[in-house]
């Protein structure tokens, strides 16, 4: 298959051209709303908190608060993304030009997926600014970085194509994935709950995406690093095969 990169990047273009005409909104609040998470949870429970596993409090929210950056980016950049589109009518244009539904995924998701990597990258440089940071596996950070801002994007895609009206595109944000980011270890260990809870939390998606990211850092982890690489890959590959019956069947997008 042929892949029509000229549109690809047009879109591309465009989506990230969005972001430098709203950048404080897509750029500066996220990483202040982080920073004060940081700072507020730092400072309030890493005083009661001095160490989890080894490893200072403070360094030990960071993969946490990164990962919670670029889970709701990811959703809101990407649902917005192709909502807008839908609410204008120009996505009838994209839809009768020679792009293929592949082309329109890879530009739209890969746009919110590099916009959320990017903040990622921001909140580690500023993080390093006030906790010691070591990666000890580099190579596996961005993996996992990039594995989950790709996954997050493509949910916020399915979001933007499902939502008819702009209150719809915070329901699965705001209700579904915040509160399962914040149970999902982003603040404290699995292994410091009741065992009844560590059980509950096992089914808890987000546990093994910062558990996993978390290993790249310090090598400590709550899950198995295979489970959560396994678990991402599995949510990514869920999420292709919604975005192929959407556009198959047309849903909400041709009709």
């Amino acid at each position: 298959m042929t892949v029509n990169f000229r549109a690809v990047w047009a879109i591309y273009r465009f989506e990230m051209a969005r972001t430098g005409r709203t950048l404080f909104q897509s750029v500066v609040s996220p990483v202040i709303s982080t920073a004060l998470y940081f700072v507020v949870f730092g400072s309030a429970i890493g005083s009661r908190i001095p160490e989890i596993g080894g490893v200072p409090y403070g360094s030990f929210i960071v993969p946490g608060l990164i990962m919670m950056l670029v889970l709701t980016q990811g959703v809101m950049n990407a649902s917005f993304g192709i909502y807008f589109p839908k609410f204008v009518g120009t996505i009838f244009e994209i839809l009768s030009a020679p792009v293929s539904a592949f082309e329109i995924v890879l530009g739209y998701v890969g746009a919110a997926a590099t916009k959320s990597i990017v903040l990622g990258l921001i909140v580690l440089a500023t993080a390093e600014l006030f906790v010691p940071i070591k990666i000890a596996h580099p190579v596996w950070m961005m993996a996992f970085l990039v594995l989950t801002a790709a996954t997050f994007a493509m949910l916020g895609f399915i979001i933007g194509i499902w939502a008819d009206g702009f209150e719809k595109l915070q329901i699965i944000p705001l209700l579904i994935v915040m509160p399962l980011t914040f149970l999902g270890g982003t603040f404290y260990a699995i292994e410091s709950l009741p065992p009844f809870w560590q059980t509950v939390s096992l089914f808890n998606p987000m546990v093994y995406l910062v558990s996993g990211f978390r290993w790249s850092f310090f090598e400590i982890t709550d899950v198995s690093v295979g489970a959560s690489v396994t678990a991402t890959i599995l949510f990514l590959a869920a999420s292709l095969a919604i975005v192929w019956w959407m556009f198959r069947t047309g849903y909400k997008i041709k009709k």
